[in-house]
């Protein structure tokens, strides 16, 4: 058996977890999957026989080899960083609909994240993805306006997609057993809500603003770029914001407001 490899962050599923996982996945016989890290096929195996067509992004080179000699017919491997590889063009072609599921590397799965919110903005048909996190960043994705673990990554993933939790998973469902808890969340994605008139400015202001999320607005709008062009008092006036209130304290529709008064 391959063991797991710590600098690829592996930790894999144990079998009495698996049925649980599925469930909450909840595969249909017309659903085509992209897989994220599917290890030893612990979720490949039950996938393919409930799903049309896994596609599976592997990194390491001795597990990618062994699922595809485990051979399920309806099962495409592929090897490599799933950062690199994982593109509209790596995909069946023309699909209907693509759910997500998978078990993402701890210290990759914000970014892991961000791509399938880019592929989807790119046009590629993804309905939902549900996959386990580490439950630090599964709380940071369900987080609201004002706690503190709401920042950039509940605004731009939130604003794309509703975030459920479905399920906790202790140290002892993966081997070997990692130091943190886990959980099980599905992203349902959908259009920008609200949408902004320039994304690219409304995410570059988040990411700004959230570097000094514990000062004023007024303040923190010192970070953004923009506010060379237009002052920061006059981007609140005209959003109708508070400056003495606090970034972390902003919602998301507020937000887009406070990015399009730079427009």
């Amino acid at each position: 058996m391959i063991r797991a490899r710590k600098r690829f962050g592996q930790h894999f599923l144990e079998p009495a977890w698996v049925d649980k996982v599925i469930a909450a996945i909840d595969p249909t016989s017309d659903d085509t999957f992209i897989e994220i890290g599917p290890g030893r096929g612990a979720l490949t195996v039950p996938l393919a026989k409930r799903a049309r067509h896994v596609v599976a992004f592997e990194i390491d080179r001795d597990l990618a080899g062994q699922l595809r000699s485990m051979g399920p017919p309806n099962v495409t491997v592929i090897e490599g960083d799933v950062l690199d590889r994982l593109t509209a063009e790596s995909l069946i072609p023309n699909p209907e609909s693509l759910r997500v599921a998978g078990n993402l590397p701890y210290n990759v799965a914000s970014p892991i994240l961000f791509r399938l919110i880019d592929l989807f903005v790119a046009g590629c048909p993804l309905t939902d993805a549900t996959v386990m996190l580490q439950r630090e960043v599964a709380d940071r994705l369900t987080a609201t306006p004002g706690t503190k673990e709401y920042g950039v990554l509940s605004i731009l993933i939130g604003q794309m997609a509703d975030i459920d939790r479905v399920l906790a998973l202790p140290p002892g469902a993966f081997r070997p057993m990692p130091k943190v808890r886990s959980a099980v969340v599905r992203l349902r994605f959908h259009p920008p809500d609200p949408q902004p008139q320039r994304p690219d400015l409304f995410r570059g202001l988040v990411k700004a603003i959230f570097t000094r999320r514990r000062k004023t607005l007024a303040n923190a709008l010192a970070a953004f770029a923009e506010s060379g062009r237009i002052p920061p008092a006059k981007a609140l006036e005209q959003s109708g914001l508070d400056g003495k209130r606090r970034p972390e304290t902003l919602t998301i529709s507020e937000l887009v407001r406070l990015s399009d008064a730079y427009t």
